[in-house]
């Protein structure tokens, strides 16, 4: 059984090198563990997608629910899926820096990544788009 979970926290530490740890970790341990997904983050906040077997994504979800690294962990948005939407990324990366303000006025009252004042399924259609429009990188 196939899921896709979306959750957003807020980053303990913004430091550049703390960020690129959470990348590596992920793409190193996801795929023998067959999760896949994207993380977006931008002004303290990630917002994460993560899809695989239901076990998987759950463990993994409360693991980062303890993670030291992340602080005010919510979840937004959880499905049981027929597919993957981003099964070519063992964890592909948003550089929220390059986004046309365009596309986050689309989906938010500001031009800013905040999936806490927008539903899951805005913040679903937002990764969809930024996927749509070539923004995610990181294929592995």
């Amino acid at each position: 059984m196939l899921v896709r979970l979306l959750y957003a926290s807020r980053a303990v530490d913004t430091s550049s090198d703390a960020i690129e740890s959470i990348l590596h970790q992920s793409r190193s341990h996801n795929p023998g563990s067959g999760v896949t997904g994207v993380l977006c983050y931008g002004g303290g906040i990630f917002l994460q997608a993560l899809e695989g077997g239901r076990m998987t994504v759950s463990e993994l979800y409360g693991h980062i629910q303890r993670d030291a690294r992340h602080k005010d962990v919510v979840l937004l948005h959880y499905e049981e899926i027929a597919e993957r939407r981003f099964a070519g990324w063992t964890m592909g990366e948003v550089n929220m820096t390059r986004i046309n303000a365009s596309i986050l006025l689309k989906y938010a009252e500001k031009p800013e990544l905040d999936p806490y004042s927008v539903s899951g399924q805005v913040s679903l259609a937002l990764l969809e788009e930024l996927m749509a429009t070539a923004s995610i990188i990181g294929r592995a």
